[in-house]
């Protein structure tokens, strides 16, 4: 059984001990839940770097031609997405770890577009999966922005 202790029998020093340490649990809390979503993040970005080096013996995916970068930044965006989607699963919000990671992947396709451009190389494919991209990205952020005004 609890018992109450009144609160003039409690010293001050305590309180401000036990707000304390209060605090340092919430901000470990935080940190745990910032180092989760990267490591949930990083695992399609592993997954995909894996297959370029297995399949195509190379690190650089900007060098990579035609249909084998198609199947690169395909894997990693619907890696991405899985990953978005088991974050959502597990209970944990979109946050702007997410959307540095859906920049930067889009960045890649940017950047792989306009040397497609510049090179005369055909680029259909790649610029729907950069549309489809941003029209998951604008209603990432309308969840996102929704999920913060709550």
């Amino acid at each position: 059984m609890v018992t109450e202790v009144p609160v003039a029998a409690v010293p001050a020093k305590a309180v401000v001990e036990a707000d304390a340490v209060v605090a340092e649990v919430e901000e470990i809390n935080r940190n745990t839940r910032h180092v989760k979503k990267i490591l949930i993040h990083t695992i399609p970005v592993l997954i995909s770097l894996i297959w370029l080096i297995t399949i195509n013996h190379t690190l650089d995916p900007i060098s990579l031609k035609g249909h084998y970068f198609l199947k690169f930044y395909f894997i990693l965006v619907l890696g991405f997405y899985a990953s978005v989607f088991a974050l959502k699963f597990f209970g944990e919000t979109i946050s702007r770890t997410t959307f540095y990671f859906l920049i930067s992947i889009f960045l890649l396709g940017v950047v792989k577009l306009a040397r497609g451009i510049f090179l005369g190389k055909p680029i259909g494919y790649l610029m729907m999966i950069l549309i489809l991209e941003i029209i998951v990205s604008v209603f990432l952020n309308l969840f996102y922005v929704n999920h913060k005004i709550k």
